[in-house]
């Protein structure tokens, strides 16, 4: 009974510590000069709002209200707000059995780090800096 227990506390932390990973990580680039400080801040924002969104449209399907377009959640993900979205999901056990939202969610997820893998390379960090003025 108690390695059940263990084993289940295990996972529910794997997101925790996929994203501190991840935030550990762009620190890192940061420091690094690989990464611009607002692509912390895009990943922070857009963290904190995928949350509350998440939050909001399990309030929403609880009460029976107006819910947050999947399309909506799949974008905040994309831009760089996964990180959020995964802690809600985990938090509020909200879009956590739909197979085709976690599909997508996940492709998201691998488009988002596709993308901050270009950004850090030679090439992508150019264009970054050059979009942000700081070329």
């Amino acid at each position: 009974m108690k390695d059940e227990r263990s084993g289940s506390k295990a996972l529910s932390r794997w997101p925790l510590a996929l994203v501190v990973l991840v935030f550990a990580l762009l620190a890192g680039a940061t420091l690094a000069n690989r990464l611009p400080i607002p692509v912390i801040a895009i990943y922070t924002g857009a963290s904190l709002i995928a949350f509350v969104a998440y939050a909001l449209d399990k309030a929403a399907a609880r009460a029976g209200r107006w819910r947050t377009q999947e399309s909506t959640l799949h974008l905040l993900a994309l831009i760089g707000g996964w990180p959020g979205a995964l802690l809600a999901q985990r938090q509020f056990r909200h879009k956590t059995s739909k197979p085709s939202f976690r599909v997508v969610f996940w492709a998201t997820v691998l488009l988002n780090c596709g993308a901050l893998g270009w950004l850090m390379s030679a090439s992508g960090g150019g264009a970054l800096r050059a979009a942000l003025g700081a070329g």
